[in-house]
């Protein structure tokens, strides 16, 4: 059988690469690689595999735990979103997983449980990002409400960085509250995201949660060794045309020739994933050179301007998309005006997805 020329290519060995660095930047602490939204766009079990030597999973909802259970990954697991209904608990003590708390409705429907079984409980800490998460006022009583209720909890601490990327201010703010509300508790805690492993050493702690920088994204000027991309969007030139000086290319004739153009279709488009908001100068990389994305992105195509390499390309030339050296994904997104997450859980399902050894 024929496919369409996009493929998204998963180099196995950049995850485990990437991991090490983790290991390597926060060598005194666990790691909980985080896998949720089918392992940022790149398979949960694919990844699953690659990080076998992570000390524990974190996903976004039990039905993604179930399906790393059904594989046969033994690992800790934690449901980073904690319960969404009291009927998953059965479940939780089923699958033998870790969950949050960060709110008093969760906290009751463990306690009205009938289940007696020991559980890992992360209690989740609102350090300012206002989103999910106690006041840190009331965490002597959220601890006291689950250790006097005669079950077998084991306790976790844990909150969440909101820009450990951008604001140094605020990351610090964040740290301090997470500190001060922690440091009378003997309980295992939990704060650093990607962007916080990087940049606040002080703030790993016993756990760090690694997301975007396993897949190679996300940025890391820390890093040594550099992290490594691990999915390549690629596809190919279809046709080629020439387009006279004044002629427009694409929907909404948005882009106009300002001189004779010769122009490549490559076969993606937004029902791949690739961004529809992409606009005139977004790179693309064909022959190892930069090339320019002219006018909208359509459902199954884009055109780029390859007058500068008209003697050179042809039918059935690569065109890379994002994930190499040359092209990362958050240029693209940064092109786009979104982040380098959204593009790779993005990735559609007719896309096929080629493992790298």
């Amino acid at each position: 059988m024929m496919y369409r020329p996009a493929k998204a290519y998963i180099h196995l060995p950049a995850l485990r690469h990437n991991l090490q660095v983790v290991k390597t930047l926060a060598p005194h602490s666990k790691v909980l690689a985080v896998l949720k939204a089918n392992g940022y766009g790149h398979g949960v079990t694919r990844v699953a595999h690659q990080f076998s030597a992570a000390d524990g999973f974190g996903v976004a909802s039990i039905d993604e735990a179930i399906v790393l259970r059904q594989k046969g990954f033994l690992h800790r697991i934690l449901l980073l979103e904690g319960l969404f209904s009291s009927a998953e608990i059965p479940l939780l003590h089923q699958h033998r997983l870790d969950l949050v708390v960060h709110a008093w409705h969760q906290v009751e429907w463990l306690l009205d449980s009938p289940h007696q079984s020991s559980l890992n409980v992360w209690i989740k800490i609102d350090t300012g990002m206002h989103r999910l998460g106690f006041d840190p006022e009331v965490l002597p009583q959220v601890i006291e409400r689950l250790q006097s209720s005669g079950k077998a909890f084991q306790l976790h601490l844990m909150s969440h960085f909101a820009s450990a990327d951008e604001s140094d201010t605020f990351t610090r703010q964040q740290f301090d509250c997470f500190n001060n509300a922690t440091q009378d508790f003997d309980f295992p805690r939990s704060i650093a995201n990607s962007a916080g492993l990087q940049n606040y050493p002080v703030s790993h702690y016993e756990w760090v949660r690694p997301g975007i920088m396993l897949y190679g994204a996300g940025g890391c000027e820390l890093c040594e060794p550099a992290l490594q991309p691990v999915m390549k969007l690629v596809s190919e030139i279809t046709a080629l045309k020439w387009v006279k000086q004044g002629g427009y290319v694409g929907y909404g004739n948005t882009w106009q020739a300002q001189r004779d153009t010769f122009v490549g279709i490559v076969a993606i488009g937004y029902g791949d994933g690739y961004p529809r908001h992409a606009p005139t100068g977004t790179p693309v990389l064909i022959r190892g050179q930069r090339m320019s994305l002219i006018g909208r992105v359509s459902m199954d195509m884009i055109c780029v301007d390859l007058t500068d390499c008209a003697d050179e390309v042809k039918i059935g030339d690569e065109a890379i998309l994002w994930g190499v050296a040359e092209l990362s994904v958050d240029e693209i997104a940064r092109y786009a005006g979104t982040i380098g997450y959204e593009l790779l859980c993005g990735v559609t399902q007719r896309v096929p997805m080629i493992e790298v050894q």
